[in-house]
């Protein structure tokens, strides 16, 4: 046993002398004649691996930065994402920066770029459920939506479209040169997607995030650029006030060494980069539910507000304004069709069960209650086939149409008095004018008298001693409503057309 104690320390002490001896260098002063490591990472090995790594300026460079201006919570630790609280239905700028270094994505250069916003669910659990979740909102809310743009407050945004089919997106094109701030409206708040147990639960976070495309080769916007994003929590109005102000009175209760761990609350909130939404395939899905944009369509104009967000009412509105009469006698499938062909498509699915008597039955404020104040009233009016008065009403009469009356009248024989039958007809034609512009008026006119509007060079209006005025368009608006005109027309000098008389 003392022989093997023996050898242990032998061991022990000759580890201990290797391992003086192998620190003896340390400390010392490098001769001339000792390796760098600058020779060490000149080895191949070394740099093989260097190779795959970005250099500083191979580094991705985002092409465009978004800003969102509201403070971010100082409630939050280092190492975790902000947050930023907002109030429900107040308007938050989101400044839209152009990032890019010179010469980076030169086919963009004076070119517009698409921008999609969206209002998603920042937790998992609920990203897998987000299509009943938001179903269940609508159903809850009929005729609102989650995401809104304010156009009045808005800069720079063109073309912007909303999908009724996507309560919490928005799309517009924007040009990366100029100015773009997009005011964004979020209508749902964290507290509705949670159980409310005993009294209420903390909210969901959301997220918003924008993702920016460019055209392809045919003209729409598909190519993928840029995608970033933001936490925020929505709160009711001036809730998100309170909320910013009671996280503030929090952190300054702690002490110096507690605040380290925490980021200090920004004015503004920075959008970071994150890959692109699964789901923006819908843009090219159906050119009648969601257009695509082209390159032609570079013209602004409002979008409707939240109650009315079909991107077919303008365009449809300019073609058709004649409604159809809904029967009482309708079937459920052609009550169904009825709503689909009058721009209620979004609520067919609430109607699904409804025949034409049942619509019928509603009242304006079942109907408002239902579909929301615009689209309630809208479908209101359309379901009693009520008409939009125009703005002024004339009635007129050919001529030769009117002579004739005339020339009738006087060979009427004398009836039993022995005078004349003063029941002549006179068939005048009512024009409903809108615009109130003298080419409406002319339009108008070739319409009732089947001539084409480019025979028809000016429109006079009789005047005193039978002068002829030139109609204008400050002479449609100042006319009389229901006035009554008779028609003459004169064959135009050197041209194929006609001059109108109004007598």
């Amino acid at each position: 046993m003392a022989w093997v104690l023996k050898m242990d320390e032998a061991i022990e002490s000759g580890l201990v002398h290797d391992f003086d001896s192998s620190l003896s260098g340390i400390g010392q002063e490098l001769g001339s004649g000792a390796y760098s490591m600058s020779d060490v990472l000149a080895l191949p090995i070394f740099k093989q691996e260097d190779s795959n790594l970005p250099s500083e300026n191979e580094t991705k460079h985002p092409p465009f930065q978004y800003v969102l201006y509201a403070a971010t919570s100082p409630a939050v630790k280092l190492h975790d994402e902000t947050l930023t609280y907002l109030n429900q239905g107040q308007s938050y700028e989101v400044r839209m920066l152009d990032n890019r270094k010179i010469g980076d994505l030169p086919e963009i250069s004076g070119k517009m770029v698409k921008s999609i916003v969206r209002v998603v669910f920042h937790d998992r659990r609920l990203q897998y459920t987000e299509h009943q979740q938001l179903e269940g909102w609508k159903w809850n809310r009929p005729g609102d939506r989650l995401l809104d743009l304010d156009i009045p407050m808005s800069v720079g945004i063109i073309d912007p479209r909303t999908n009724p089919a996507q309560l919490n997106t928005i799309e517009f094109l924007w040009d990366p040169a100029k100015r773009t701030s997009a005011f964004i409206q979020v209508h749902c708040i964290s507290t509705e997607f949670t159980p409310r147990k005993h009294g209420g639960e903390k909210g969901v976070p959301f997220r918003i995030q924008i993702d920016t495309f460019k055209q392809n080769e045919t003209g729409e916007y598909t190519d993928h650029l840029h995608s970033a994003s933001c936490q925020i929590k929505v709160f009711k109005p001036k809730g998100a006030d309170r909320k910013q102000k009671t996280d503030r009175e929090k952190m300054e209760k702690r002490t110096a060494q507690e605040k380290e761990k925490y980021q200090p609350s920004y004015e503004t909130t920075i959008l970071t980069e994150c890959s692109p939404w699964p789901d923006n395939a819908y843009v090219n899905s159906s050119p009648s539910t969601t257009p695509a944009f082209t390159p032609g369509q570079v013209s602004t104009y409002s979008v409707p507000d939240s109650n009315s967000s079909s991107p077919n009412h303008q365009g449809e509105g300019t073609t058709q304004f004649v409604v159809e009469q809904l029967c009482p006698t309708a079937t459920i499938q052609e009550a169904q069709q009825w709503l689909h062909k009058n721009r209620f498509s979004t609520y067919a699915r609430l109607f699904s069960n409804f025949s034409g008597s049942d619509l019928l039955k509603l009242t304006r404020d079942d109907l408002v209650q239902i579909c929301g104040s615009a689209d309630g009233i809208r479908l209101f009016n359309a379901l009693k086939a009520r008409s939009v008065r125009p703005r002024l009403t004339i009635y007129v009469c050919q001529e030769s149409q009117h002579a004739r009356s005339i020339s009738q009248l006087a060979n009427l024989q004398d009836n039993e008095n022995g005078e004349g039958d003063s029941r002549a007809i006179y068939v005048y034609h009512a024009i409903y004018l809108e615009e109130l512009t003298t080419a409406e008026l002319a339009k108008k006119i070739a319409t009732i008298f089947n001539i084409s509007p480019n025979q028809i060079n000016q429109v006079y209006r009789q005047g005193p001693t039978g002068i002829h005025v030139l109609v204008s368009d400050q002479m449609v608006h100042n006319l009389q409503d229901e006035s009554c005109f008779v028609i003459s027309t004169i064959k135009a000098e050197n041209t194929e057309g006609y001059h109108v008389i109004l007598k």
